[in-house]
């Protein structure tokens, strides 16, 4: 099922890098959210939008919204990259690929290289009651995300 704006993003949960299981509804609790999911850790593209999100919270804040990172990597393996990349917006792990099967952007095969079920590069705007008001999605991994758009989605909310 493909999610489309203006409809309700249906609840989940998954475990942060400290295995803690958080709800999406725990986030709208605290305003609007960007959802961004990313392949993988430790890839260029994906390191780099990552840090631009990170670089970008005082924007985020002053919108008052949440930023959430998304991947197919483990909760390991997200606790030593937001570490390494000091990213203090949650990241959850969809080891199991619900989530991103859920939001319709689980990529199989993921380009050339034959891996299968791979989260593509997304991202959704969520407004404070859970309606989705902006999506993003592309199959190639090497696009980033259209922050300027992400911030305006954000902005018409206020």
């Amino acid at each position: 099922m493909v999610l489309r704006v203006g409809q309700r993003v249906p609840d989940f949960a998954l475990p942060d890098p400290a295995k803690k299981e958080r709800r999406l509804s725990e986030f709208i609790q605290k305003g609007n959210v960007v959802i961004a999911f990313f392949p993988f850790a430790f890839s260029p593209t994906c390191d780099r939008e990552m840090c631009i999100f990170r670089d970008g919270m005082s924007r985020f804040n002053a919108l008052q919204a949440n930023v959430i990172g998304i991947s197919v990597d483990s909760a390991y393996t997200l606790k030593v990259y937001a570490q390494t990349y000091n990213l203090e917006y949650p990241l959850l792990s969809d080891f199991n690929k619900k989530v991103s099967r859920a939001f319709d952007v689980l990529q199989d095969p993921w380009t050339d290289m034959g891996y299968k079920g791979v989260s593509k590069r997304a991202v959704f705007v969520l407004d404070r009651k859970g309606i989705l008001r902006y999506r993003w999605v592309t199959d190639v991994p090497g696009d980033e995300s259209p922050y300027n758009e992400v911030v305006e989605s954000l902005r018409k909310l206020k």
